[in-house]
């Protein structure tokens, strides 16, 4: 990492910041010293120009459409490889050799069992508790029945906790929607790969027996990659900055799916097929579309853009053709809102008004669409997100904790409230 120098003039004072240099992306200007020589701070809400660490995980360009893991593109992870062998990837920094992925994926396997209290959780909830009310819940408490993996400060504990969570939370997230459909809930298997295993808890009963599709259980496991990892996004900062004041990686997870439930973050996908339900046909399109160029109509359309990308989501190009494989195995010809969503995307690409704002499709927009196919209730889309961006969460955290220059996260403000004032007491106000 190569250093250069910029000043700042603030009045008569000014001071020289370190001008940082990455692998690539950006160059950063180093203002940790900036209060300290001028009595300032820097005024960045969103904290949309501000790098808040360094990492080597997750590269995003977005104006190039590029998202890269631990310098491995997405597309390539996605079409050759696995979701196992991806969170190795997230979690060492290299791909596995063969022998490395077979003992990590059995070490995994071999994880995905839950303290069977944990079932007594469930029965606390309401019948009708959204599954991410549940998730919060329940991974928080996974801290009072794994104490052997919370000690932060020991590598191997913190490695065995980030096994646990990445094989746990398939199972949790399946028990959440068997108890929010009313089932039973259906025990892992440890011959069957990480999503055929997810689809069977999820969809198997009792009373036949379940076999596995290979076309859904591929896209499953792709939806799982596409969505591993997104760099300093709201959750993976929220989880960054929980772990930033020690608290053990089961409540920092807690914390991230908390944020991450948000309708702006991960509940996006649940959204855009919300909108695609509302608009209903092709024909009512253009109504929707004069609606969503009208700037004094609250409706927006969902799917389009990104906080990030100004480009195409290189992730939607995937979750395209993974939708149409989805739909093509279950013989699903004429969907409306498949439909609806190829010429939303047509007109999207083609017309003035979205490229002019750059209002790319993004993977939301698909994702939906697939995962209502699967079988999956609106519902339960952000919980499918969450159990796929805790092998991310948990990397940055393990990152964020081996960070040197890490400490606790304290962002300032800028105070516009009174002035100091006197009290006075209740008869004289």
């Amino acid at each position: 990492m190569t250093e250069q120098s910029a000043t700042l003039k603030i009045g008569d004072k000014s001071v020289d910041l370190a001008v940082k240099s990455g692998t690539i992306g950006p160059d950063v200007i180093d203002i940790g010293a900036l209060y300290k020589h001028t009595a300032s701070f820097t005024y960045d809400p969103g904290f949309t120009s501000t790098a808040s660490c360094e990492s080597k995980i997750t590269y995003i360009d977005g104006d190039a459409g590029v998202l890269l893991h631990r310098g491995y593109p997405i597309e390539q992870l996605a079409e050759h490889g696995d979701f196992l062998e991806v969170c190795y990837l997230l979690l060492y920094g290299e791909l596995p050799t063969a022998a490395q992925k077979k003992d990590f994926d059995y070490r995994v396997t071999h994880h995905t069992m839950v303290h069977e209290q944990m079932s007594r959780f469930f029965t606390g909830f309401r019948r009708d508790a959204h599954p991410m009310a549940v998730m919060c819940g329940c991974v928080g408490a996974l801290s009072a029945f794994y104490h052997d993996s919370t000690d932060i400060t020991d590598p191997h504990q913190r490695m065995v906790a980030s096994l646990r969570m990445i094989a746990k939370m398939p199972t949790l997230a399946a028990m959440a929607y068997k108890y929010h459909v009313g089932q039973p809930f259906v025990y892992p298997k440890n011959d069957l790969d990480y999503a055929s295993n997810f689809l069977r808890m999820c969809f198997a009963v009792p009373c036949e027996e379940y076999v596995v599709n290979p076309v859904l259980s591929r896209a499953m496991d792709r939806i799982f990659i596409l969505h591993a990892d997104h760099e300093q996004n709201a959750s993976t900062s929220t989880v960054r900055l929980a772990g930033s004041s020690g608290a053990n990686p089961f409540a920092c997870i807690a914390a991230g799916i908390a944020c991450l439930w948000g309708p702006a973050h991960g509940g996006a996908n649940e959204a855009a097929l919300n909108m695609l339900t509302e608009i209903g046909t092709v024909d009512r399109i253009p109504e929707y579309i004069a609606r969503a160029k009208d700037k004094n109509d609250p409706f927006r359309l969902m799917g389009f853009g990104h906080r990030v990308y100004k480009n195409y989501d290189p992730r939607a190009k995937i979750m395209q053709k993974t939708t149409h494989e989805v739909l093509g195995e279950l013989g699903v010809k004429d969907d409306p809102l498949l439909e609806v969503a190829m010429e939303l995307e047509r007109i999207a690409l083609t017309d003035e008004y979205f490229i002019e704002k750059k209002l790319y499709p993004n993977i939301d927009f698909y994702s939906g669409i697939t995962l209502k196919a699967l079988g999956f209730p609106t519902t339960m889309f952000t919980v499918l997100f969450a159990l796929a961006r805790t092998v991310g969460w948990i990397a940055q955290w393990n990152e964020m904790i081996e960070d040197p220059e890490q400490r606790i996260g304290r962002p300032r403000q800028l105070y516009i409230g009174e002035p100091q004032r006197d009290y006075l007491p209740v008869s004289k106000r």
